[in-house]
């Protein structure tokens, strides 16, 4: 079994069966444990889930919307055929203040791989999006929102913080989409991938998930699929997921048809 599906399988069982239930800010009731850490080790595997498809073209288009366009225009998702902030969409077309905004904001990515190059041995190699100043201007506050990378022996690992996961749909999207960022931001930065720590605050199912997510019980694993990445490829912002992103191997169950709460 791969480690993402050992570790999905036994946090979906922790908060089914030991779960705290109450309201929050969406309309539907949850489930929630506390203080989880998944760790990977990125050299040996690339964690996409699949006990579930988990689409990684769309995954990876969120992923560089956020970090290498630095956007907060929903219209460059719509524009690749993705939905999922439509939600979320503001007046202006925009999710505010929030994600890739920040990104831009203070020139976080390209700081972080100058660092990466020329001190790695920093203790503040950090991007963080959540800003304080600019959270009521923000559609959704980010969940996924801070990261700090750390170099050891010319590899990079790196730590994720998410304070809210939905674990049944957005967990298994953040995971992989962590891991390519790592795998990019490595490669242009001259160094090999290590670990890859992502701790969640407040671990989460939404009542209309507790029985479609038992399917993934009924499953069984199959082997972890390769990341390719185009070696050609030394900029950050040139990387293209139709170009130079290829995941391989990649067998998985179908997906499982879950509402959003939002």
């Amino acid at each position: 079994m791969s480690s993402v599906d050992n570790q999905y399988l036994a946090l979906v069982r922790d908060i089914l069966e030991n779960g705290y239930e109450d309201t929050n800010r969406t309309t539907d009731r949850s489930k929630k444990v506390f203080g989880k850490v998944l760790r990977f080790n990125l050299a040996e595997e690339f964690p996409l889930l699949t006990l579930k498809f988990t689409g990684y073209k769309t995954l990876t288009k969120e992923m560089l919307w956020i970090y290498q366009q630095g956007s907060n225009d929903v219209q460059w998702l719509n524009d690749r055929g993705i939905k999922i902030w439509d939600e979320w969409k503001l007046p202006d077309g925009t999710i505010g203040e929030a994600y890739g905004a920040q990104i831009k904001k203070h020139n976080q990515i390209n700081k972080l791989i100058d660092e990466l190059k020329n001190n790695p041995q920093s203790r503040r190699m950090v991007i963080d999006l959540w800003a304080v100043a600019d959270l009521d201007k923000m559609s959704l506050t980010p969940c996924m929102f801070n990261h700090i990378a750390d170099v050891n022996d010319g590899k990079l690992n790196w730590h994720t913080t998410i304070r809210s996961s939905d674990v049944a749909l957005g967990l298994p999207y953040n995971i992989a989409q962590t891991a390519i960022l790592v795998h990019m931001i490595a490669q242009v930065a001259g160094l090999q991938v290590g670990e890859l720590m992502i701790a969640i605050t407040n671990a989460h199912l939404y009542e209309q998930h507790y029985e479609p997510i038992k399917e993934i019980f009924n499953r069984t694993s199959y082997p972890a699929p390769k990341l390719w990445l185009d070696p050609t490829v030394t900029d950050f912002h040139e990387f293209d997921v139709d170009k130079h992103v290829k995941v391989l191997d990649y067998q998985s169950h179908p997906s499982i048809k879950m509402r959003v709460s939002v």
